[in-house]
């Protein structure tokens, strides 16, 4: 566990100075630069979410095919050949369907004029963001997670800063400002291709004849469809509230330009789950072709208490502050308190689940997934459809749905893993935590308010901090963390 602890130490570090800045970006300057013209704020979140979606099935399964068999294939140049071919050939056929059948999705899609014009950045995005999925599980499986991590967190979130910095004190117009600002996806890729191949981590051979391809290709169908699954679950309700809200006038882009606000804050608490499974993946891999189910079982464990704990410290000092927060933005995005409730509380349940979906895509049950995965596609598209569209709750709606296709999506993963391999990643101290993050709530959130929206986000805060890191400690809930702890006083001591 100690590369976990180093590498997501490093990883962290990044995911906060990038969770900073994207928090500075989505609560203070997206919704000030967009406030007159929220549309414009929901046609970038649409067109990302929808390249997003689609380079995950354009990439069939690549990414998490390399990390699955890195480590067993000696004849790694043919597998880094395969691995280029198949996210190329998925790129070539979406091209040519947009082509062919622009009209149709954009029909299906209710797609209002603004989305229209700017549709065909989606092909260009999903030819990087494909690529840069490959790259960056390139980098992972020389357990380097930090290097793409730093990238996408911190370089593009600041690129992104910068270049909405330039559009509010108007020097750019919003044409000139979304050029720029995708492009920072392709630099992004390039600055990541560079890295990989000066450090040598690149070598062709244009030959899949010594690989198991049966086995490689029928993996990576399975994963494919367990992959885009997830992200449709991430992402299809910002898709169907643009599409089911749309009535012609942009009405649709601005509920997402709302929602999108509200999620982010909601979503923050992930950061740590993020930084932890990325550079645990490859090691679960090792552990599975070794056949060491201990130690697999003392990541999981490790892995569901470490971000129980740090996610449910964010989630604390979030929702204590939530009225302090939403007084900070205009008043048009002011509507999604209760977005942040939803997805806090069914984030804070997916990293209390531990490194489930790693466990699960590494081992011999992997197929289990695609169906599992399949089911919760259609409960998520279902829900989403009755809470915003039938129920008429719209963005409040989509987080209802959200939440509870995470919930039961992690449930049905626990059972699994539980009823196959004999294992899961609760223990008493689950039980400790979520009693002591109760108490806490329970004491703090009698603290009045001073009236500085900025002044009682610090100091409720830190009060937070002040009564938890020592109550972790105490009753010594993580190895690791108590490990970090010491390490800190150790080196501020000396």
């Amino acid at each position: 566990m100690g590369i976990v602890r180093n590498q997501s130490i490093k990883s962290s570090i990044s995911f906060y100075i990038g969770m900073t800045i994207g928090a500075i970006n989505t609560i203070i300057i997206y919704p000030n630069v967009f406030q007159k013209n929220p549309e414009h704020l929901g046609l970038i979140q649409i067109l990302v979410a929808y390249a997003i979606v689609v380079s995950t099935f354009t990439t069939l399964g690549a990414p998490q095919t390399f990390l699955r068999f890195f480590p067993a294939i000696k004849e790694k140049g043919q597998l880094y050949f395969l691995s280029l071919i198949m996210p190329l050939l998925g790129f070539l056929f979406a091209s040519l369907s947009y082509l062919l059948f622009k009209e149709q999705i954009f029909e299906l899609l209710n797609a209002s004029e603004l989305l229209k014009d700017n549709f065909f950045y989606i092909i260009l995005l999903v030819f990087f963001i494909g690529f840069y999925s490959v790259l960056t599980s390139v980098s992972r499986s020389f357990l380097s997670a930090t290097t793409p991590i730093f990238i996408n967190e911190v370089f593009l979130k600041f690129y992104s800063m910068c270049v909405l910095c330039l559009h509010w004190f108007g020097y750019i117009n919003f044409t000139a400002f979304l050029q720029i600002y995708l492009f920072g996806y392709i630099l992004k890729f390039t600055i990541l291709l560079l890295i990989q191949f000066f450090n040598n981590r690149l070598a062709f051979s244009i030959s899949v004849k010594d690989l198991q391809i049966k086995e490689i290709i029928s993996y990576g169908l399975y994963v494919l469809v367990g992959g885009i699954s997830i992200i449709l679950v991430t992402r299809i309700d910002m898709m169907m509230l643009g599409s089911l809200l749309e009535d012609g006038s942009g009405e649709g882009l601005k509920q997402v330009a709302f929602y999108t606000v509200a999620f982010f804050i909601g979503n923050a608490i992930m950061v740590p789950a993020k930084s932890i499974a990325a550079i645990s993946v490859p090691l679960i891999a090792k552990a599975f072709e070794k056949g060491d189910l201990n130690e697999i079982q003392a990541i999981y464990s490790k892995s569901s208490i470490n971000q129980l704990i740090i996610g449910g410290g964010f989630f604390l000092c979030i929702w204590l502050n939530i009225d302090s927060v939403f007084s900070l933005l205009p008043e048009n995005f002011q509507a999604g308190k209760y977005v942040v409730f939803y997805i806090g509380v069914s984030q804070l349940f997916n990293m209390a689940s531990g490194l489930n979906a790693q466990i699960i895509i590494n081992s011999k049950y992997y197929r289990y997934d695609l169906f599992t995965s399949v089911f919760l596609v259609f409960l998520t598209i279902a829900t989403n459809y009755l809470f915003i569209s039938v129920l008429e709750y719209g963005i409040n709606g989509a987080a209802m749905a959200t939440a509870i296709s995470i919930l039961l999506f992690n449930i049905i993963r626990l059972t699994l893993i539980k009823a196959r391999m004999n294992m899961h990643p609760f223990s008493l101290k689950t039980i400790y935590a979520i009693l002591l993050l109760s108490v806490i709530y329970f004491i703090l959130s009698f603290l009045p308010n001073s009236g500085y929206a900025f002044l009682d986000i610090i100091w409720k805060s830190a009060a937070v901090f002040v009564i938890f890191i020592p109550s972790l400690a105490y009753l010594e809930l993580s190895e690791d963390i108590n490990k970090i702890m010491i390490d800190f006083r150790k080196n501020i001591f000396s």
